[in-house]
């Protein structure tokens, strides 16, 4: 039998293959960002993944980047992400739900006029959708030394909020070039405190963040995703050297907690990604298909290359909900709608059919 398919323990969880579902915007959050009983309908139709790791959900106000994307850090959020919670584990799953504060990469016309706030006053290149159309990224204010305890305790907050939710656990979003991956980088980050300046200084926040949010709600309900030299959203890691110094530093600052696993958004081939593995030393998850998707073949083929013990999976889950019969099965896969990834209803979100069905 493929690898694919043989049973993996993740954190406190038995999942029956060794792929999940990756994060996912949407952005079709209802009112005051709640998750509402379309979005739990939508992740329970993915529950066979496993485990589902949600969209980007802030974990505060001012850390909203898009419009429409949940959050979790109101009562009323709770209470929406205890409905997908309920309707995952009734369809058999598990559910982490991704902790992510956009940083620099938000406008306030999508967080009713809140101020954006980032590691250095450096604005994002290019330009993001709002309400009243696309609007370049404004320059961001740097976080003060003594606000840096803020921003930890929000994750707290959020990781807190997602075990009162019935929620499995949180994976906390350090890539893509979001806030925890704008600390990581000299091109977002030149501070001249002790958060910035060196690979040690840059990996602090971060290496704080996690350590803080597994005292609070268990190491074992915490994941962690990175993307090493990704080289997106302005946040430039070019300096192999550099890059190398700072996630060896990351890694080695947390391989002790005994985390849930770390997720690495990267080439599966590189040598960065197997000394981070060899690091880690915990379960390693692996994403290679951010400017590919990724196929069947390719997810046994890193595990059968042993350069991962589970394979994350994003953009064929979109169109598969029953993506995991489908592999077994070798049956074909419905293709994705593009045009209806981002925003709207039902139609490209809950309304792909099962393999029985299609």
């Amino acid at each position: 039998m493929s690898q694919l398919f043989s049973p993996v323990r993740v954190g406190n969880m038995d999942l029956p293959q060794r792929f999940v579902m990756a994060p996912l915007t949407r952005n079709r959050a209802g009112e005051g960002m709640v998750p509402t009983a379309l979005n739990a309908e939508y992740y329970a139709q993915r529950a066979g993944a496993g485990l589902v790791v949600t969209e980007g959900t802030q974990p505060s106000a001012v850390g909203q980047g898009y419009l429409n994307t949940p959050g979790i850090h109101t009562s009323e959020q709770v209470e929406g992400w205890r409905k997908v919670a309920d309707a995952v584990h009734s369809a058999g799953g598990h559910i982490f739900v991704q902790l992510m504060h956009a940083g620099r990469i938000a406008h306030p016309e999508n967080k009713n006029g809140l101020e954006t706030v980032a590691p250095s006053a450096i604005a994002a290149p290019g330009s993001v959708i709002t309400a009243t159309g696309p609007q370049p990224y404004p320059v961001p204010r740097a976080l003060e030394t003594n606000e840096i305890p803020s921003v930890v305790a929000e994750f707290v907050h959020a990781a807190r909020s997602a075990v009162e939710a019935g929620l499995d656990g949180v994976e906390l979003h350090a890539a893509n070039g979001y806030l925890l991956h704008q600390f990581l980088a000299p091109s977002t980050n030149i501070r001249d405190d002790q958060y910035g300046g060196s690979p040690q200084n840059r990996a602090r926040l971060v290496t704080e963040t996690i350590t803080a949010v597994a005292n609070a709600i268990g190491p074992e309900r915490v994941g962690v995703r990175i993307s090493p030299a990704h080289n997106v959203q302005g946040v430039i890691e070019e300096d192999a050297d550099d890059t190398s110094a700072t996630y060896t530093t990351l890694v080695e600052g947390i391989a002790d907690l005994g985390l849930a696993y770390l997720s690495v958004l990267a080439d599966p081939s590189a040598d960065l990604t197997s000394t981070l593995r060899s690091r880690f030393g915990g379960t390693f998850m692996l994403n290679s298909g951010f400017a590919s998707v990724t196929t069947k073949a390719e997810a046994e083929g890193i595990l059968e290359a042993g350069l991962a013990d589970v394979v994350a999976v994003g953009r064929p889950f979109l169109a598969n909900p029953d993506l995991a019969d489908r592999w077994r099965a070798d049956a074909p896969l419905n293709e994705p709608r593009m045009a209806t990834f981002y925003g709207g209803g039902v139609e490209g979100y809950t309304d792909y059919p099962r393999m029985e069905a299609a």
